[in-house]
């Protein structure tokens, strides 16, 4: 008899939120909202955007040589028409701060972007002093950064006796590295993609554990102002009743997990069109094969953390009558579940580090971290099992 009162209570919270039109705008758009976050930074980042009046500084050129000259004529290469072009101000050691007072006063008047010292130490240490308005404009200062580095490699080979021409194809050569990951089970595709894609499954654990957990407060503290709490448990138990309210709130999270796949996979298979009709072309990349043992322990860590998590909101709405209230008690909670995501970066960097090996074992972040560290590198099967076992 209980059993099946437990599964009306597990019925009712699970139709209940189905049903409703906010689960149905989740659900369909989740995926490009998902896809969007991940993905465009991404495409934009790789343009690598030079502002257009990134040039509208003055060098200050204090070394005695004509590096200033130099840096100006490279990076007034290529630039788009209206552009201003760098303007050298060649000067004597002893006239520097002079010169460094003038072109903070075109700062100010805005007649420059910024300017770059170049003194007596830039052609032996490689360093000079940047002063502007555009200081964090990331792109921008790569640029200047790597054309000073190329003059002052010129100059240097030049000073050696090296041919100019030799000179210049040795600072104009470049290298770049493409990544593919190994496991046991042979090539396991680009580097990148692993990144990317750990990334997202981490966020989507995240994301999915917090809403249904915090749905789970909402729906105890719901049913306290209601009074319908104190119908219910005159004919069902209280730890039924919290069961079934964490079983069903659970399925509502398990099923649209698994709506997000089958969609996001669905757009995958359908990439080359629909970014043809962007204007993109369809990139040749392919996301790593997941076997079945892996995604049966990715599910057994989504369904862990959210029962771990679930009942800890489920406590605090227990314990609170009013919004307000709720807004603060379950601070502690959400901090635990943040703590996992605010080392997300350095455990990409070092999957195998210290840092993340405590993580991906400690109950509160283990839900997250460890479905991070097996998709981005191999992880011995005795420590996923003891993650699992810590949850």
């Amino acid at each position: 008899m209980s059993d099946r009162k437990l599964m009306a209570v597990i019925r009712r919270e699970y139709l209940e939120r189905v049903r409703t039109r906010w689960f149905a705008i989740a659900t369909l758009f989740g995926p490009f909202l998902f896809g969007g976050l991940m993905f465009v930074p991404v495409l934009l980042s790789s343009g690598n955007q030079v502002s257009a009046n990134a040039s509208n500084i003055e060098i200050i050129d204090a070394t005695g040589s004509d590096l200033g000259r130099r840096l100006a004529t490279d990076l007034a290469g290529g630039l788009a028409g209206g552009s201003k072009e760098p303007r050298v101000h060649s000067t004597l050691p002893d006239s520097l701060a002079k010169a460094e007072s003038l072109a903070t006063q075109a700062v100010i008047s805005e007649s420059a972007r910024g300017y770059l010292v170049l003194d007596q130490g830039t052609l032996l240490s490689g360093r000079a002093r940047y002063a502007g308005s555009n200081t964090t404009a990331i792109f921008d200062m790569q640029r200047l950064e790597r054309s000073l580095q190329r003059q002052i490699l010129l100059l240097r080979v030049e000073q050696a006796g090296v041919d100019p021409d030799l000179g210049r194809s040795l600072a104009a050569s470049t290298a770049a590295i493409t990544t593919e990951r190994l496991t046991k089970e042979g090539r396991g595709g680009s580097g990148q993609v692993h990144f990317i894609l750990g990334l997202a499954v981490s966020m989507v654990l995240y994301m999915t554990i917090f809403i249904y957990g915090v749905n789970v407060m909402r729906g105890v503290l719901e049913e306290k102002q209601t009074r319908v709490a104190e119908v219910v448990l005159a004919s069902i138990p209280a730890s039924r009743l919290l069961a079934g309210k964490v079983i069903g709130v659970g399925g509502v999270g398990l099923t649209q997990v698994t709506l997000w796949v089958i969609m996001s996979a669905a757009l995958y298979f359908a990439r080359g069109p629909v970014l043809s009709l962007m204007g993109i072309s369809s990139s040749p990349f392919a996301i790593p094969a997941i076997t079945v043992s892996t995604g049966l322990v990715l599910l057994g860590f989504f369904v862990l953390g959210f029962l771990f998590y679930a009942g800890l909101f489920a406590a605090v709405g227990a314990t609170i009558n009013t919004e307000q209230e709720a807004q603060q008690a379950q601070m502690p909670v959400v901090l635990l579940l943040v703590a996992s995501v605010i080392f997300v970066q350095n455990i990409l960097m070092q999957p195998d580090g210290s840092l993340s090996l405590v993580m991906s074992l400690l109950p509160f972040s283990a839900p997250i971290v460890m479905p991070l560290r097996m998709t981005v590198a191999p992880v011995p099967g005795l420590q996923v099992a003891a993650a699992l076992v810590s949850v």
